[in-house]
């Protein structure tokens, strides 16, 4: 990884190494049945060996961990740590050393010093060590100078660089799917992989919502009173896997109106993932602000408030609705109800509404009956702006279950 070596004679010489957790070791099981030739000997061989699992020598299990053979790899979310040592190979006094570490990427550069004061002097055969730590949210080419200066024991100025190139991969797909339901709700499913060659354990996923929203995770189940994580007790990814998460957001109080009419792309929230892997380093990510096509409802909407799930036959039953003013103009509104061959609406058509101000909402409570049994539609909402001679007609706003009256209908 060396990109460019000295040219002359220095001094000091300068040494980076990674820092990395090992890995368990894995040893590859060699057997072989009873009636072979070599017998046991094999079997013995492997219950002798000491990086094996005792009981379990067959198995590509160790008991014994791995120091790093290479620099391994590097995943987005991850921190960066490398070891820099300087250390001075002369046999006279070295002044003014200063050791700089910067991180070159593809947008910026970061000085990653401890820090950018200088050695007064550094004798032979001693060293000057340094950690540093990065945080990694870039992926692509990353390259780490480390520059080193000081002045021999004759006043003569020196200086070399070294660099280090690395990858940054991506550890984690994430892919997100919103649902619209009939209310301001909201559905989020975010489908997360694991595209990465070793297990991960997902520590947490929740989605920071706007300020304009509530959240509500819907990935535990009630089992004797408590909450349990639907994925089990063990959150393990394995490697190309992928799991979906879902969440409910809602509008606040104090911005359901204007979340229910907002045109465009709406800022729903982000992400928040933190997952370790190996010997348990830490990995997190953000997610960038996530954004949905909110739904059109045209100049005028009607949204359903409240409506039973089962009525019984030839009974009245009530339903609350609102009308929403989505246009910038005030309306002057009527209302009509058409009957249909199975469901009968019980009041008067015809009624006028009123005002309503653009963004202005009004609740209305009215009653039907329906004359035929089974899954029925509630349709027939006519409503008609008397400004604009417009009429916007509402069918299939809801389904019923109807029920005979001998039925007893469970509240």
């Amino acid at each position: 990884m060396e990109v460019n070596p000295p040219k002359q004679e220095h001094l000091l010489a300068l040494k980076v190494m990674r820092l990395t957790k090992p890995t368990l070791f894995t040893n590859i099981p060699v057997t072989c049945e009873e009636k072979d030739l070599p017998g046991d000997l094999f079997n013995q061989l492997m219950r002798d060996d000491p990086s094996t699992v005792n009981g379990a020598e067959i198995l590509m299990l160790g008991e014994m961990l791995t120091l790093p053979q290479n620099f391994g790899n590097i995943f987005l979310g991850e921190t960066f740590s490398s070891y820099i040592s300087v250390h001075n190979d002369s046999n006279q006094v070295v002044k003014d050393i200063l050791v700089k570490a910067d991180l070159q990427t593809s947008s910026q550069r970061l000085n990653l010093s401890a820090s950018n004061a200088a050695v007064a002097e550094l004798k032979p055969d001693c060293c000057i060590d340094d950690v540093i730590h990065h945080e990694v949210k870039e992926i692509g080419t990353h390259i780490l100078v480390c520059a080193v200066s000081y002045t021999t024991q004759g006043g003569e100025k020196m200086y070399f660089r070294k660099f280090f190139k690395f990858q940054v991969l991506k550890p984690l797909d994430v892919k997100t799917k919103f649902y619209n339901a009939e209310t301001d709700e909201v559905f989020l499913e975010a489908q997360i992989q694991n595209i990465t060659t070793s297990p991960m354990f997902m520590e947490k996923v929740s989605l920071e919502p706007s300020i304009m929203y509530s959240v509500t995770e819907l990935n535990s189940v009630s089992q004797a009173g408590e909450r349990v994580s639907t994925f089990g007790s063990r959150a393990y990814l394995q490697p190309m896997d992928t799991r979906q998460y879902l969440y409910c957001l809602k509008p606040k109080k104090e911005f359901a109106e204007k979340a229910g009419i907002i045109k465009g792309v709406t800022v729903i929230g982000k992400l928040d993932i933190v997952w370790k892997t190996n010997l348990g380093e830490r990995g997190r990510l953000q997610t960038s602000q996530l954004q949905r096509m909110a739904p059109g409802y045209g100049d005028v909407r009607l949204s359903l408030e409240a409506i039973p799930d089962t009525v019984n036959l030839e009974e009245p039953f009530h339903i609350t609705c609102k009308i929403t003013n989505c246009s910038e103009r005030t309306m002057d509104l009527v209302l009509e109800m058409c009957d249909t061959s199975s469901v009968h609406w019980c009041g008067v058509s015809g009624r006028q509404l009123g005002k309503l101000l653009p963004s202005a909402s009004l609740g209305l409570a009215l009653t039907l009956l329906s004359s035929v049994q089974g899954l029925q539609s509630v349709s027939g909402l006519r409503l008609t702006d008397t400004f604009l001679k417009r009429t916007y007609e509402y069918d299939d706003i809801a389904q019923v279950c109807v029920v005979s009256s001998a039925i007893q209908v469970e509240s």
